[in-house]
């Protein structure tokens, strides 16, 4: 396989460092719903492990679940993301971080995602913390200002060397000043509470209470599910700049190597060319869409028509046409032998050779259409390659038989096509009005047809 390393700026061979594929995904910051923008890094996530499973890797995937220490700057100012959500909802921060993670889980489930081997909460590790900002300060990387305890990032040579920070030339202001910083690039370790201000979620350290920073966590959570290094990191290129760049400082400074081999981003989701922030408002969640009738699975369908360091722009003509697309696909495969043969190995060459190179799905899907409409393969054939190609996909193409259309109509519709293959137009018409007459109308489309309930 061959996936695009962030940090080297370039496709690269995977060379697993152990008998199985090390995998760390950043996961939610649960003070609120999941948007559509998040859930597209999951979904690429996602087809990444399957990727990693189809080409027949053994895979250990942890993932993290922020419910303490990550700020509404996404630095180091600004309140605490669960404890403001507590105090607007009028519930505890640990009501508002279990109730937004079992919706997470639940969006996780929609979307048809394999859930990690490990989830792993912020808050489950904190002795773990602790004892890394002990080592760190004993390395010298440390110093204390009036709200907290810092990273001294000079102190490191290659610090923002995933981001190109020294390329970029991040000038004075680029990221938020905190009185007392050395740096502007310095970021917290360990914060501490505000004497007029009492937190739900604080414990005692050896420099004062306080809760952990939020780049600190997954150094530490990583570390204890995987160790150091691992193979491959993932996030969204928002997280490039900073977040991810002042894990690989910890781990650096206090580990002496590199979190991960391999990191890889997925692009944003933009509404009407701005990305998608929940921390600003105006964003679509799941259950938005479900309850304008949009499957989750459409949602899914249209993210793999886009490689996943493309800008996906989301429009509701864009996801009605993916939902349009993937109800085609599935009436397809429902019109197939229940029976099924044996895989193509033309079309499995074309389909490995496409998720192979840096998951490019948009590439699989096309390949998958091509079989599906491929007149030289018989039906059980096109069973058995769909099946195996979902196994990657993920949109449970085999396992909704029908899709509610009964027996009696799919006999039809399989009339239908022949006469259409055979070019006998006027038996093909005469089929579909009786299709009518039994409350369903076909729609003849360039990529096949669309047949829906009246």
């Amino acid at each position: 396989m061959k996936l695009y390393n962030t940090l080297s700026r370039k496709k690269e061979d995977l060379r697993p460092l152990k008998e199985e594929v090390g995998l760390y995904t950043c996961g939610p910051t649960v003070y609120d719903y999941a948007h559509i923008g998040n859930l597209r890094t999951y979904i690429f996530e996602d087809v990444l492990k399957r990727a990693l499973y189809y080409n027949n890797y053994k895979v250990k995937h942890v993932m993290n679940i922020t419910d303490v220490g990550h700020l509404t700057s996404d630095e180091d100012t600004g309140e605490d993301k669960i404890e403001a959500s507590a105090k607007k909802n009028k519930k505890s921060a640990f009501e508002i971080a279990e109730y937004y993670t079992q919706a997470f889980k639940e969006n996780i489930e929609d979307l048809n995602i394999v859930s990690p081997d490990i989830y792993v909460k912020a808050t489950e590790t904190i002795k773990e913390q602790l004892d890394l900002i002990k080592l760190l300060e004993k390395k010298g990387f440390t110093y204390q200002i009036e709200d907290g305890i810092y990273f001294d990032t000079s102190k490191l040579n290659e610090y923002g060397e995933l981001a190109k920070l020294k390329e970029v030339k991040l000038k004075p202001g680029a990221r938020v000043e905190v009185k007392g910083k050395k740096n502007i690039t310095d970021f917290a370790l360990w914060k501490f509470s505000k004497p007029d201000d009492k937190r739900q979620m604080e414990w005692e350290s050896p420099w004062g209470t306080g809760f952990p920073g939020w780049h600190t966590e997954c150094v530490v959570m990583a570390h204890k599910y995987l160790g150091v290094p691992f193979d491959i990191h993932c996030g969204g290129v928002d997280h490039i700049s900073v977040h991810h760049t002042n894990e690989i400082a910890q781990s650096k400074a206090g580990f002496e190597d590199n979190l991960a081999t391999l990191w890889m981003h997925g692009e944003f989701l933009n509404l009407k060319d701005r990305k998608m922030s929940k921390s600003k408002g105006g964003f679509i969640t799941l259950y938005d869409l479900k309850e304008e009738n949009i499957p989750p699975l459409a949602y899914r369908y249209l993210v793999l028509g886009a490689h996943y360091r493309s800008i996906l722009n989301f429009s509701k003509e864009a996801i009605e046409n993916a939902k349009n697309g993937l109800k085609n696909l599935q009436n397809r495969v429902a019109e197939l032998e229940s029976e099924k043969g044996a895989v193509s190995p033309s079309y499995k060459e074309e389909f490995l050779s496409a998720v192979s190179d840096d998951l490019d799905t948009p590439k699989a899907l096309e390949v998958t259409w091509r079989m599906i409409k491929d007149n030289n393969l018989d039906n059980k054939t096109k069973k058995a390659t769909v099946e195996d190609f979902d196994k990657l996909l993920g949109l449970k193409l085999t396992k909704m038989p029908g899709k509610g259309i009964p027996e009696e109509i799919t006999k039809l519709l399989k009339e239908r096509e022949e006469a259409r293959k055979n070019k006998d137009f006027k038996k093909a018409d005469e089929l579909r009005e009786k299709i009518k007459k039994k409350g369903y109308s076909v729609e003849d489309t360039k990529d096949g047809y669309k047949i829906k309930k009246i």
